[in-house]
Formats: structure tokens, C-alpha cells, sequence
């Protein structure tokens, strides 16, 4: 399936604050195990460099690293 312009901002943008707060995808995929999820780093990787993921992944991978609220403008 190809990607559409708001798939590819939403990647973009969950890979910019990962990267903006120094989150390693394992990193990540320890902070989500944490809050219940079963991830792995290839999990996070293979969902992010295909940009294919549920919205409760994008908002459990936000409160992971600490974003409590966004702009959607900003995506």
C-alpha cells in the first residue's frame, strides 16, 4: 500500500521527536513494554520504517517519550 501525505507526516513527525529527545527504537521499545505493549526494536523499526501503525501505537510511542499534547498543525 503506498503511502499518503498524512501517513508520511505522522512517520516523519514520531521519528523527528524520537530523534529531538535522543529515544533509540529500543529505547522506545522498552518504554512501551512498560506501559503494557509487547514491542521489540525490530517491532518499533519495522513499524516506523514502513510507516504502517495503529493510532494507539502513535499515541502510547507520544506518552512514552513524554509528549503529553501536540499541535496537530504541527503534523
Amino acid at each position: 500500500m503506498p503511502d499518503d501525505d498524512g501517513a508520511i507526516r505522522i512517520r516523519q513527525f514520531l521519528k523527528a521527536e524520537l530523534k529531538r529527545r535522543n529515544v533509540t527504537y529500543e529505547e522506545l521499545a522498552r518504554r512501551l513494554n512498560q506501559l503494557g505493549r509487547q514491542e521489540t526494536k525490530a517491532s518499533v523499526a519495522n513499524k516506523l520504517s514502513r510507516g504502517q501503525f495503529t493510532a494507539i501505537f502513535f499515541v502510547d510511542s507520544l506518552r512514552a517519550i513524554g509528549i503529553e499534547k501536540i499541535d496537530l498543525g504541527d503534523i
